[in-house]
């Protein structure tokens, strides 16, 4: 059973305020949860449709009907089981090997992509403007399918970060040079622009490796590529050099 104080708590994780104030966030589905469980994030609480999880103690699980679990969930169609994780402290920024920077990312799934990419690519540092979405937005978590537990996010003055590393800067943009003509280093910092600007020009001024993505299509109409499946080439091609 699930009281009304939970609810209301846990439903107020939605946002992102609430989220910070409480130092909680959720995650949902069997996958999610268990892939922060291995890691070092530490269970606030379980609750669970189903007799799983049994290495979790009963005073940190509860199990509920699934119309309990709609009151709380996050998601049109609620999974069997949400989890409620403590926010852990910002680790130190690692200023070395190649580093994906978020300059004011918004869609949550992009976001989530970008984390799971980071992580198949063995990037370990993501930097991000503080205008890009929350990474414990409950829709981000979701779409990370477990990966925000092994990349390091931090939010920090981008604009300031890239004046004073000594690697080098690079950005995606349309009268770049050919990704697929240019030798890449294993070390770098790489800025991922926003969905629908792209990298601000405070930012633009900033990097001095300018890459483009050609286009093969005999048209040439494309305007651009979703920014996840941007980061996949890119981080792609940094990998094969």
């Amino acid at each position: 059973m699930v009281s009304k104080n939970q609810i209301k708590l846990i439903s107020s994780l939605q946002q992102k305020k609430y989220r910070i104030a409480n130092q909680l966030f959720i995650a949902e589905g069997i996958k999610v949860i268990q892939e922060l469980l291995q890691s070092n994030f530490e269970l606030e609480h379980l609750y669970t449709t189903q007799n799983d999880f049994d290495e979790i103690t009963s005073s940190k699980k509860t199990l509920l009907y699934e119309d309990d679990l709609k009151k709380i969930s996050a998601l049109a169609t609620p999974n069997t089981c949400l989890a409620v994780f403590k926010i852990p402290a910002e680790r130190d920024i690692v200023d070395s090997g190649l580093i994906i920077a978020l300059d004011s990312i918004r869609d949550p799934g992009n976001m989530g992509t970008i984390l799971r990419l980071c992580d198949w690519f063995g990037v370990k540092q993501v930097l991000c403007s503080k205008e890009t979405v929350d990474i414990y937005n409950p829709k981000v978590v979701q779409a990370t399918m477990g990966s925000i537990s092994r990349v390091n996010v931090s939010y920090i003055d981008l604009n300031a970060f890239v004046s004073n590393t000594q690697l080098a800067v690079f950005g995606t943009f349309m009268d770049g040079v050919n990704i697929y003509k240019t030798t890449l280093p294993q070390e770098g910092v790489i800025v991922m622009g926003n969905e629908a600007n792209g990298i601000s020009k405070e930012l633009e001024n900033l990097i001095n490796n300018r890459l483009s993505i050609p286009r093969f299509g005999d048209l040439q109409k494309t305007e651009s590529l979703n920014v996840a499946t941007a980061t996949a080439i890119i981080l792609s091609e940094f990998k094969r050099g």
